[in-house]
């Protein structure tokens, strides 16, 4: 195994997709939960923070199950692809959306829940529709806790490893992430190449955090 960019570069990717992915639905499921009267209210929520608790191989063995060539859904991608979502990038991305949701949507759901009600009743009492106040008040209200929760989404998502190693695998020059090269290096005994990899995760997590930390303090 030789020194190689792809794993950081194949990070950054994954970690990007994955942190639009999950906002996406982050967003519409914090909005859910908190504009509606949602039935099971509590069971819902304890579905979405379970990836919070389970460990990275039960994720990884959950989405082979759901994803595998004999699920339904991964026959579905098959005949529409030609080609099973396991051991790609995409299986990376859905790895790390998986883990990642559960950040995403406590923090951004934090933020829709301080915004102040008297201004959204104002909104309402204005004739202004539920997503029209979701994209001109309830968002831009919610600003630094959606930053906060996006941050810690694609800091997660960049050093995802379990349930990405079993569901997207360890190939080099093609599903190898920056967590999956560092496991690789040690297996080999190459401790100096694992030493570079771990740097590189560790300064650009520290850069990550200390944003967050800034963005707090001017709040």
């Amino acid at each position: 195994m030789e020194w190689s960019w792809y794993p950081v570069q194949l990070s950054f990717f994954v970690a990007a997709v994955a942190t639009i992915i999950t906002f996406i639905l982050a967003v519409l499921a914090a909005f859910w939960m908190t504009e509606r009267k949602v039935r099971s209210r509590v069971v819902v929520e304890t579905i979405f923070f379970l990836p919070l608790v389970l460990p990275p191989t039960v994720i990884g063995f959950m989405l082979i199950i759901i994803f595998g060539s004999n699920s339904p859904v991964g026959k579905a991608i098959e005949w529409l692809t030609g080609s099973s979502v396991m051991f790609t990038v995409t299986a990376a991305v859905i790895a790390a959306a998986v883990v990642v949701f559960p950040l995403m949507y406590q923090s951004i759901k934090t933020g829709f829940l301080s915004v102040d009600q008297n201004v959204l009743g104002a909104a309402k009492v204005d004739g202004a529709s539920d997503w029209k106040m979701l994209a001109l008040i309830t968002i831009p209200l919610s600003f630094r806790s959606i930053l906060t929760g996006v941050i810690l989404g694609f800091t997660r998502a960049f050093g995802e490893f379990g349930a990405t190693l079993m569901f997207a695998g360890n190939i080099p020059e093609h599903t190898q992430t920056v967590p999956t090269a560092i496991y690789l290096a040690i297996e080999s005994g190459q401790t100096n190449l694992a030493w570079y990899y771990v740097l590189i995760s560790i300064s650009f997590s520290f850069i990550l955090l200390l944003g967050i930390n800034q963005t707090r303090k001017r709040g």
